[in-house]
């Protein structure tokens, strides 16, 4: 199966990553390869974890728009 993982930088720093696909799905680390690390394990966790109560609620990829790039833009006040 194939998911789209999301990958954010908080204020501190801090990388934050989350699977839209499996609800609640979220992990972080220290670094980009450590988030992608932390949150493969987090989605293998979920899924083990929705398979024993037989509630797999989640969509493929395939199901979801695929999400391209962020973009900074600057105002002039």
């Amino acid at each position: 199966m194939k998911f789209q993982v999301l990958i954010q930088r908080d204020e501190d720093g801090k990388y934050i990553s989350s699977c839209p696909a499996i609800k609640g799905c979220h992990s972080q680390g220290d670094t980009y390869e450590e988030a992608l690390e932390n949150i493969t394990e987090a989605m293998e966790l979920c899924i083990e974890h929705l398979g024993e109560k037989n509630k797999m609620e989640f969509k493929e990829l395939k199901y979801y728009p695929k999400f391209i790039a962020t973009e900074e833009i600057s105002l002039a006040a």
